[in-house]
C-alpha cells in the first residue's frame, strides 16, 4: 500500500515508525516530515493545509491511504474536501469530518456535545464580546482557581487556569478582545477539576470502537508541573490508577455516548478520539476531545501497540474494526521530551543536534528537526522524544533520562520528573 502521512512533528515520527513494521506498507511518504521521517520514509515538502498541493501529490504518487496526524487539516475539512472531490473519494482518509473534528475545534461544540449526551465534565458557560459583562460578573461570583478557555484551536495555549479573580477578568478581557484571534471570540469558563488527569484514545469508524493503550502527558514546562503549559513535556503508558472497574466506566459513560453521540448527529467519524479525562473522587469526567492522537501521548501509545497498524486503520474503511482485537505489550514505556531553551515563549531554531547516533536502548522520536548540510539541527520548540521500555514507570523513565542526558544541543531542556506523581 502506498501511504501519505501528513504531519512533521514526534507523533508523525512514530506513526512512521509503526507503519513501516507493517508489510502492507510498501511505500511511505511523509508531508512534511522531518529529520527522522526521512529515515524510514520520502518527506514530501507540502504544508498539510494545502489541499489542492495535497490532491495533487496523492493522484501523481497513486497514494491509496492518507493519514492525518494533526488537528488543523482536520478541523479545516480535508476529510470533506477528499469526498467531494470525484477523483480523491475512492482514497481512504483517516480522520473526522469536518463537523466531527469540532469536538476539538471548537470548546462550546465539545462542551454542548458533552451536556446533550449526558458525558461527566466540569460544569460550564460561554461567553463573547456581547455578553462580555455577564462573563466579568460570571467570574466574580466563581470560586477560584478559574478555568478559562478559548473556543478554537489556539496552539495549546488557549487554556489558562488562574487563582486571582483580577488576573482571570483581565486575562478574559483579553481573549474577548482577540488575544487567539478568532479562537477567542467564544470563551468557556469552566468549574475547575482538582485529581489526576489520563488519556484515552478511541480508534472508531463511527460504528464500533476499539480502545488503544492508555496514557498519562506532561504538560507543564516546570517539574512538579509547574510554569506555562506546553505541547507536552512527556508521557508514560500504562497508569498504575487505572485498574478495569474504572476502565469499564470510562467505557459505559464516556466512550459509549460519545460514539453514540456523533450516531444521533449524523456525524461522519472514521478516525482517532483522544478523550482527555480527569479522575476525581474516584469518577472520570472529561476535560477534553481531540480529533487525532496526542503528541507526547503517541510516542508511547504506539510502542506499546503490538497489532499491525496499516491493517488495523484499514479496517475503518474495509468493515472490518470490529473483528480487530487490540494486543498491547504489558511493559511500561516513558518519553521525555527535549526542548528548545525559552519554550514555550521565544526560543531560537539551527542548532546542531550531537549524541544521536550513541543511544541504543532508547527510541528517538524526532519531533522539531531537519536535516541542514548533512546535520540534524533543531527545527523547533520540541525538539526529541525519548521514549524508553521498562519494567515499570521509574525504570522506563531512568532510561529515557540517561539518554535525554546523552544528546546535546545548545539550550536544550527537558523535565527529570516524568512519572512523579505514579
Amino acid at each position: 500500500m502506498r501511504i501519505l502521512l501528513l504531519g512533521g512533528g514526534g507523533r508523525e515520527h512514530a506513526f512512521a515508525w509503526k507503519l513501516k513494521q507493517s508489510e502492507s506498507c510498501k511505500q511511505l511518504y511523509i508531508a512534511p516530515g522531518n529529520a527522522g521521517t526521512n529515515q524510514l520514509g520520502t518527506n514530501v515538502p507540502i504544508n498539510p493545509t494545502d489541499f489542492e498541493a495535497i490532491k495533487k501529490f496523492v493522484l501523481e504518487s497513486e497514494i491509496e491511504m492518507v493519514i492525518v496526524g494533526p488537528e488543523q487539516p482536520l478541523v479545516e475539512g480535508i476529510v470533506d474536501f477528499f469526498e467531494n472531490d470525484l477523483r480523491l473519494s475512492e482514497i481512504q482518509i483517516v480522520g473526522p469530518s469536518k463537523e466531527g473534528a469540532q469536538l476539538e475545534g471548537s470548546k462550546a461544540f465539545a462542551k454542548d456535545f458533552m451536556y446533550d449526551n449526558q458525558i461527566p465534565t466540569a460544569g460550564f458557560r460561554e461567553f463573547t464580546k456581547d455578553s462580555y459583562y455577564d462573563g466579568l460578573e460570571y467570574i466574580d461570583n466563581k470560586p477560584t482557581p478559574i478555568v478559562l478557555k478559548a473556543d478554537g484551536l489556539a496552539a495549546g495555549k488557549g487554556v489558562v487556569i488562574l487563582n486571582d479573580r483580577e488576573a482571570a477578568k483581565k486575562e478574559f478581557t483579553a481573549m474577548i478582545e482577540g488575544k487567539f484571534g478568532v479562537a477567542s471570540a467564544t470563551v468557556v469558563i469552566e468549574d475547575f477539576l482538582k485529581g489526576i488527569e489520563f488519556s484515552v484514545f478511541v480508534l472508531t469508524d463511527g460504528n464500533d470502537y476499539k480502545i488503544l493503550p492508555v496514557a498519562k502527558d506532561y504538560k507543564r514546562i516546570g517539574e512538579q508541573d509547574t510554569g506555562l503549559n506546553t505541547g507536552g513535556m512527556g508521557a508514560v503508558s500504562p497508569l498504575p490508577f487505572l485498574d478495569k472497574a474504572m476502565m469499564k466506566e470510562v467505557e459505559e459513560k464516556i466512550i459509549k455516548p460519545t460514539i453514540s453521540g456523533l450516531k444521533k448527529k449524523d456525524i461522519a467519524y472514521k478516525g482517532f478520539i483522544f478523550i482527555g479525562l480527569i479522575k476525581v473522587d474516584g469518577k472520570p469526567y472529561v476535560i477534553e476531545y481531540n480529533c487525532r492522537m496526542g503528541d507526547p501521548e503517541t510516542e508511547v501509545v504506539l510502542p506499546r501497540l503490538k497489532n499491525d497498524l496499516v491493517t488495523l486503520l484499514a479496517s475503518l474503511d474495509n468493515g472490518t474494526l470490529k473483528d480487530q482485537k487490540i494486543e498491547m505489550d504489558e511493559r511500561t514505556v516513558s518519553t521525555v521530551m527535549l526542548v528548545s531553551g525559552g519554550y514555550p515563549e521565544t526560543y531560537q531554531k539551527g542548532f546542531k543536534i550531537d549524541g544521536l547516533g550513541a543511544i541504543n536502548d532508547s527510541l528517538l522520536f524526532h519531533a522539531g528537526t531537519k536535516d541542514a548540510d548533512g546535520k540534524v539541527v533543531t527545527n523547533g520548540g520540541r525538539v526529541l522524544a525519548v521514549t524508553s521500555y521498562g519494567d515499570s514507570v521509574s525504570d522506563a523513565v531512568a532510561t529515557s533520562k540517561k539518554n535525554a542526558a546523552a544528546i546535546h544541543f545548545e539550550g536544550k531542556y527537558y523535565r527529570k520528573d516524568i512519572g512523579f506523581d505514579l
